[in-house]
């Protein structure tokens, strides 16, 4: 399985040194996707012999099997369709970005055009089979809060416009409450989670987010909550955060790697 990774961080980094290490069988990185030299991704890819390449165009032309994004919503816009479009897998790690319903309408129908496999995985979060299940006989409601120590909300246009001091927090504090629609795209590195929740069960405006930052966490931590007719599922999830991203919990950097393993595999376990 030759890969391709899009993104320089810290699931890039995670990526290369597993599948080094022969973790994932006969898969090899063969590329890591950048917007220019100055990326991260280029000294990265340096370091383990790996070609770094700026377009689309020099990513095709090295024949990927699979391309994982781990980069942000803009890479999901530039990069899926046509990826999708040439027979390419694409493993989506910023699935805020399917918020848009043009551009998910756009990567389902090239994936079905082409068989190509479109995979959002489950993230920091879990519990989407039983949520995928439930859904099917009718889900009367779905709410997740996600609540992360002050420093994950750090650097984010709408957190800056409330003017909330995160380096004086003394108590939880709600950042926003309402639909998964209108709040996904208001933290683009942060609740990537909701999304993929929003599109394993009843959409984006039937699905309600609660964001908080709370300085007596040190864990970021998911509550979902989910009823209907099957029945109703609390649960929550303590994830630490990854250590080099304290946007980013450790769990979802695993569930990317566990995506790619599951890629090609004709043998699946749950989700």
């Amino acid at each position: 399985m030759r890969v391709a990774i899009i993104g320089g961080g810290t699931i890039a980094t995670l990526f290369i040194e597993h599948i080094q290490r022969g973790d994932l069988g006969d898969a090899q990185v063969i590329a890591v996707a950048g917007r220019g030299g100055a990326s991260r991704g280029k000294p990265l890819a340096s370091e383990h012999g790996i070609a770094y390449v700026t377009s689309l165009d020099e990513l095709l032309a090295l024949r990927p099997d699979v391309v994982v994004e781990a980069a942000s919503h803009d890479a999901v816009r530039e990069f899926g369709v046509s990826l999708l479009e040439k027979g390419i897998s694409l493993i989506v790690l910023s699935g805020g970005a399917l918020c848009d319903d043009t551009l998910r309408a756009r990567l389902e129908d090239a994936a079905h055009k082409t068989g190509a496999l479109l995979y959002v995985p489950s993230g920091g979060i879990g519990a989407l089979d039983a949520l995928k299940a439930a859904a099917l006989s009718g889900m009367d409601s779905v709410t997740i809060s996600v609540a992360k120590p002050p420093a994950a909300w750090k650097g984010i246009a709408y957190v800056e416009k409330l003017g909330v001091d995160m380096n004086g927090l003394k108590h939880a504090t709600v950042l926003f409450e309402g639909t998964a629609r209108e709040g996904v795209p208001l933290f683009p590195a942060n609740v990537n989670i909701a999304a993929v929740l929003c599109l394993a069960g009843i959409g984006f405006d039937r699905t309600c987010l609660k964001v908080i930052a709370d300085p007596l966490l040190t864990d970021n931590t998911h509550h979902i909550e989910m009823r209907g007719k099957t029945g109703n599922i609390s649960i929550k999830f303590e994830n630490v955060p990854s250590p080099d991203n304290p946007k980013t919990s450790w769990l979802a950097c695993y569930s990317a790697l566990a995506a790619l393993k599951h890629a090609k595999s004709p043998v699946r376990y749950g989700t």
